[in-house]
């Protein structure tokens, strides 16, 4: 199942799409819902993120040749930072280049939403506390992050975590196809399933270092292939199963 976020004139609604049509959502998608008879067409609706999280919890270095790319060893143990609420932006909308920085990166990724509070989760349980999967586009000033000790400028500017441009719930989250696309020319490709870190083990590792909210997002890190966007591109994350998440840089 399809749930996407969506705002129909002024109003704002969660839905449940199906061949370019939504079916209006009744309730809360974290806690008790129902599916409704109002529905509007795909085309005529505005996109938003997926969810509103307190924090987007990112792992860095999970895929095995991106650490080799970036020179480094393969973790020992999962490598986190957070990505403020601030940075989230929907399907569709701008990236924008800050003007201290003169590398900005695309990083697909593919990202989990939590359903319930979660702490020290135990691994057996951690599918009890995910809602569904959705993309992330991880943009990171390249240049900051290695001039920093740790990434949060780097990884922590407005709209460098889109989101989108839904989630879905009843898919295998380490075994899927990811790509990015710039300017349609495909500059990353891989699977989840070459995580070193797989998505359960990422839930419960994190949870015992921080309470987990409703809507909060883990980043599940990005494959090798990142490199540089420029004002005018188009960046596109896809995720198969999942669908495309597509964005555009001033």
């Amino acid at each position: 199942m399809k749930i996407i976020h969506f705002q129909k004139d002024e109003n704002k609604y969660y839905g449940i799409l199906k061949n370019n049509n939504i079916s209006v959502i009744e309730g809360d998608i974290f806690s008790d819902y129902k599916e409704t008879h109002i529905t509007y067409k795909l085309s005529d609706i505005k996109v938003l993120p997926p969810c509103m999280p307190s924090k987007v919890v990112a792992v860095g270095l999970n895929y095995k040749n991106h650490a080799q790319e970036f020179g480094e060893n393969v973790p020992d143990e999962p490598k986190i930072f957070i990505k403020p609420s601030t940075a989230v932006i929907a399907h569709k909308e701008y990236i924008e280049i800050p003007k201290q920085s003169a590398r900005v990166d695309y990083e697909a990724e593919m990202a989990i939403v939590i359903k319930k509070k979660a702490k020290n989760v135990d691994i057996k349980y951690a599918r009890d506390y995910v809602l569904g999967y959705t993309c992330l586009n991880d943009v990171t000033a390249r240049d900051l992050q290695q001039k920093d000790v740790q990434w949060t400028r780097a990884k922590g500017f407005d709209t460098f975590a889109p989101m989108g441009p839904v989630i879905e719930t009843e898919i295998d989250p380490d075994n899927l196809p990811i790509s990015c696309f710039l300017n349609g020319k495909k500059v990353q490709s891989s699977n989840t399933d070459k995580f070193i870190f797989k998505t359960d083990f990422l839930i419960s590792y994190i949870s015992s270092v921080m309470t987990l909210l409703p809507g909060d997002v883990i980043t599940t890190g990005t494959p090798e292939g990142i490199g540089r966007m420029v004002a005018g591109d188009e960046v596109k994350v896809v995720v198969e199963g999942i669908g495309e998440l597509v964005n555009y840089v001033k």
